[in-house]
């Protein structure tokens, strides 16, 4: 059921500038209802290479640069295979875990957001705080992999040369 996400859902004035990043970039993004859907964060769900958005249970706009970031460090090729808990019975995704947390920081700053709209308390297993620390100090997680992905440059970092791999 679909429903009309301009006349329901309270104004938060975050989402629309970060769907339309996630767009932008190249990636879908389907709005709709999940109530009643699993979902690995509330609000979001990937679906074969699909972020999926609703905006009523979202709690936290900066998930959806973490989940984007997931679509987009997959070859695309995958793309559309990525279905719910992208890492869940895959373990030769975990490690793009480290590759999205460094997409998510350079696409926060790529759209003049504090990192804490990503990196949030509410997530990261209390470490929010460690992680924007580290990138602020210049200990950029998962850089390697981005690099080795052809989406950044180790000099050229927070600033991405591509936001998908090909």
């Amino acid at each position: 059921m679909l429903r009309s996400f301009t006349t329901l859902a309270a104004p938060n004035p975050q989402i629309d500038p970060l769907l339309a990043f996630v767009r932008d970039i190249g990636l879908e993004v389907r709005e709709e209802e999940l109530t009643g859907r699993a979902t690995f964060l509330p609000g979001l769900l990937i679906d074969r290479g699909v972020l999926v958005v609703d905006r009523l249970l979202l709690l936290y706009p900066g998930d959806i640069l973490h989940e984007a970031g997931h679509i987009a460090v997959t070859p695309a090729a995958e793309r559309h295979l990525l279905q719910a808990n992208v890492t869940e019975n895959t373990p030769e995704k975990e490690g793009d875990e480290l590759a999205v947390l460094g997409w998510s920081y350079a696409a926060s700053l790529a759209l003049g957001l504090p990192p804490e709209v990503v990196f949030h308390p509410a997530g990261y297993r209390n470490q929010s705080d460690w992680l924007i620390e580290n990138f602020r100090s210049g200990q950029n997680i998962g850089l390697p992999l981005l690099v080795w992905m052809g989406l950044t440059t180790t000099a050229g970092f927070p600033r991405m040369e591509r936001w998908l791999r090909e």
